[in-house]
């Protein structure tokens, strides 16, 4: 595995900016601002719906606002009315796109629905000599380090960027109260669409009247009484702890293995498990190899698009639940069927209100005397699908060979060191334009070193591996794993960028 270790220039402005190149230039004033006009359906005063408020909650913890989307070409021959026009669709079709809070007294924060408003389009000018591309760059770094006002603006930015008086870049970004990530997604297929059909699906304000209603209560109540069952057998400790304190405190790495990604199809026919599932596995074995706590507590972001009302909605509905894997002395294969099990259960109960977590886990605490909280989350944003073939017979030892060469690319690398606020752990699944997955590791230094992270992501891969061979799937997760591959690098430990060995094994779908 190539490692390298990267520090950010900067401290990052947003979750999503990697921060991997040279820091943009300062952006040019909008030398234009188009007012646009628009009116839609609904509004109306509500309590946050439970998917804001769990969104609210993290950029209050994490000091952020998390903001989302981001800068792209635009087809040629596009117009400023164009982009007006898009902007205004967005507007009148999305109702999360018109929502402001407002605040009540004791500064408890409501959504607010309006059905008209105006919304501002800028417009700024790449000089002949300059890179279109750098400049919305500089655009977006701005309106994404640029505090919100949750009140008094729409949570959108939008900007044009335009080389001899024709858009060539467009640039937009929005606080993450508008919507999650498969709400993202949505958003942009009917954008490219531009279907008029009315939207489907249970919007912002209706989730609140239904959470306060009868079958809300008994959801959330359900929801509860799992996340009780966690909280109360799960181990005191479930991190490790300040073995390796760094200043800065948060460090963020990429990992890229292409050998798990092929592993996959193989590991699918082996355990009848989801990609999630198994991505949930390989987390739970990486995290037990790398740190010897098991079980391990994490909790997955679970888009809830699966629920019929939220399928097609663009708001925040995804939130995290909660498991605990018990991988000591498993093989990687059934550790995987454990996982993909325990996330069943846990996207079953993801829908909840988070203020009553926060009291079941304040009482938890006191009636431990330890802090109950959990701040492991693992969030699988991927659309990776198997391929259609899976089923097919599989020589191992072609297999073996294709992932020990697969193996050869593995690249794992710390992009950014910072002290902006982050969650203790925190793993993102994102697809790669190659059709595999990256994964984006954040650690708070304090509960997870280094060294740590760097051997929970070789021991990933390496339990993607054993899962995927034949001949080693039976192997025990409490021993030291060697690449089933090829015999190489030792999962339970990997130098970190001092080159001090890390303190491993045996010693958490958005």
């Amino acid at each position: 595995m190539r490692t390298e270790e990267e520090a950010a220039d900067a401290a990052e402005t947003g979750a999503g900016d990697e921060g991997t190149g040279p820091a943009t230039a300062a952006a040019p004033a909008a030398v234009e601002r188009v007012a646009v006009e628009f009116a839609g359906e609904g509004e109306g005063l509500e309590e946050m719906s439970w998917g804001m408020w769990e969104i609210w909650q993290a950029m209050g913890r994490q000091r952020n606002q998390l903001p989302i989307g981001g800068r792209v070409a635009v087809e040629p021959g596009t117009t400023l009315d164009d982009l007006a026009a898009e902007l205004r669709y967005m507007m009148e079709r999305f109702p999360s796109m018109r929502t402001r809070l407002r605040f009540a007294p004791g500064g408890r924060a409501l959504q607010q629905l309006f059905s008209t408003g105006r919304v501002t389009l800028e417009v700024y000018d790449a000089a002949p000599d300059t890179d279109p591309q750098e400049v919305a760059a500089a655009v977006e770094e701005r309106y994404r380090s640029e505090p919100f006002d949750f009140a008094g603006q729409w949570p959108v930015r939008m900007a044009a960027v335009r080389r001899h008086g024709r858009p060539v870049q467009q640039v937009t970004v929005m606080h993450h109260l508008v919507t999650d990530g498969f709400g993202g997604a949505i958003m942009l297929d009917q954008l490219r669409a531009r279907d008029t059909a009315p939207v489907s699906g249970m919007q912002q304000l209706e989730q609140a009247r239904w959470q306060r209603s009868a079958a809300g209560q008994r959801q959330n109540e359900r929801a509860l009484r799992h996340f009780e069952g966690v909280l109360r057998t799960m181990p005191a400790q479930q991190l490790p702890g300040p073995t390796d304190p760094r200043e800065p405190r948060h460090w963020a790495a990429q990992f890229h293995s292409p050998a798990l990604t092929a592993a996959l199809p193989t590991i699918a026919a082996r355990t009848g498990t989801t990609v999630p599932g198994i991505l949930l596995g390989l987390f739970a074995v990486g995290l037990y190899r790398a740190t010897g706590i098991s079980p391990v507590v994490v909790r997955p972001v679970v888009n809830n698009r699966f629920r019929a009302v939220f399928a097609d909605v663009v708001c925040m509905v995804a939130q995290a639940g909660v498991c605990a894997v018990d991988v000591a002395g498993a093989s990687a294969v059934e550790a995987v069927k454990r996982a993909g099990r325990a996330s069943m259960t846990a996207y079953r109960h993801a829908y909840f209100d988070p203020e009553g977590l926060d009291d079941l886990v304040e009482r938890i605490s006191i009636e431990r005397g330890e802090d109950a909280s959990i701040r492991t989350y693992f969030n699988d944003r991927s659309t990776y699908a198997l391929p259609a073939d899976t089923d097919r017979e599989v020589d191992p030892r072609e297999l073996a060979q294709e992932l020990r060469a697969a193996r050869r690319d593995t690249v794992f690398r710390w992009f950014a060191r910072e002290e902006v606020q982050t969650e203790r752990l925190f793993v993102h699944v994102d697809d790669t334009p190659e059709g595999g997955l990256r994964f984006e590791i954040r650690i708070d230094t304090h509960y997870v070193s280094p060294a740590q992270a760097e051997a929970f992501a070789c021991a990933m891969e390496a339990a993607a591996i054993e899962a995927a061979l034949q001949e080693t799937a039976a192997q025990p997760t409490g021993t030291t794993a060697q690449a089933a591959a090829d015999g190489g690098e030792s999962a339970g430990a990997a130098p970190d960028g001092d080159g001090r060995p890390s303190r491993g094994a045996p010693a958490g779908p958005a």
